[in-house]
């Protein structure tokens, strides 16, 4: 049981204050943790990339309390994002419309649309209601990174660089949310999460997979994201033991991943048996990461998960965090990492 925590007033108020003075806080949601700014401050929001090392060309997500401030933000409202809003929000779900013309070209990349999300988590929920605007808010880690899940997390990324951490536990999800673009073609996912492309289907019938043309750019589409520094390698089910055992000998440590206990004690290993249920999976993902990561290893294999529609969140986070080692090889596009998993 993944245990909520709401903030006290005075935390809400440090927060506030920090985001009404331009400054950043870092809070919880139920996807990871954001690193969020007033996003009607433009050189608050640019305190983001700074911080992030993140180009100014990628969009960020803003965070409202309710789907009644939308008109503030989006041109209009398309009934299919209705539909998809009265279902889905609050929770993991970021919609992307066209945007509103007073908002600034930093939040949207420069682009024609915005994307934004109602949170779940009744800290980030205090925090928007109490601040009373729009918060702009990628994922709280460096660029290209592991997203946090928890507020230490946040914290190892970037010290003192952010005024306010508002701690609400682990985040219940653990992935980033579900994307799509309400388009006047229809829906398109462009970032799979736990909304599923099913349940998508069940609210807007048809729905189209991945960026097409000039589909916008949206957060945690690079082909090289999701990273830990240490190299990822995803290896077939069947073949995670032996691949373990073999880069192992002569004593080099190797970090695996995989979904159950190994078959024998390797030299050298240190394995972490995250499970088969894929929403504990997705839950523990990052920390499994960032523990590895930490563990002094010259490689992390990551046993292949499943392919059915449950494991896509995980299997595009997968791919692009292993897709680092597979540039250096030349073999980027035989991942599947530059698109959204069908």
């Amino acid at each position: 049981m993944v245990r909520i925590v709401r903030a006290t007033q005075a935390e809400i108020d440090e927060a506030v204050t920090a985001l009404r003075d331009g400054e950043l806080v870092a809070f919880p949601t139920e996807t990871v943790y954001g690193l969020g700014a007033n996003a009607q401050n433009p050189s608050a929001v640019q305190k983001i990339f700074e911080a992030k090392g993140r180009p100014t060309n990628h969009p960020v997500i803003v965070h409202l309390d309710s789907p009644r401030y939308l008109h503030r933000w989006v041109r209009e409202v398309p009934a299919t994002a209705q539909a998809l809003a009265e279902r889905f929000w609050p929770g993991p779900l970021t919609i992307v419309m066209a945007r509103n013309p007073n908002v600034h070209d930093i939040v949207t990349g420069g682009q024609d649309t915005i994307a934004v999300r109602v949170p779940a988590h009744p800290m980030a929920q205090q925090l928007l209601t109490a601040f009373g605007g729009g918060i702009a808010a990628p994922s709280a880690n460096r660029f290209g990174r592991i997203s946090p899940t928890r507020a230490e997390h946040v914290r190892d990324e970037f010290g003192d660089a952010v005024r306010v951490v508002l701690d609400g536990g682990e985040s219940q999800v653990g992935l980033e949310s579900t994307i799509v673009a309400c388009e006047p073609a229809g829906v398109r996912l462009l970032r799979p999460g736990a909304v599923t492309l099913a349940q998508l289907r069940q609210i807007v019938g048809d729905v189209q997979i991945g960026t097409l043309g000039a589909a916008p750019r949206v957060p945690g589409s690079t082909p090289i994201h999701y990273a830990p520094a240490t190299p990822v390698t995803i290896v077939p089910a069947d073949e995670i033991d032996t691949r373990a055992e073999d880069a192992s000998e002569g004593g080099r440590r190797i970090a695996v991943l995989a979904q159950r206990l190994p078959l024998k004690t390797y030299p050298s290993v240190t394995w972490i048996n995250a499970g088969r249920r894929a929403d504990a999976y997705a839950h523990d993902l990052y920390a499994n990461l960032r523990t590895l990561d930490k563990a002094g290893c010259e490689q992390i294999l990551v046993q292949e998960v499943p392919g059915d529609e449950k494991w896509d969140a995980i299997r595009d986070r997968l791919l692009r965090g292993a897709a680092a080692s597979e540039v250096e090889s030349g073999d980027l596009a035989a991942t599947g990492a530059l698109g959204v998993m069908p």
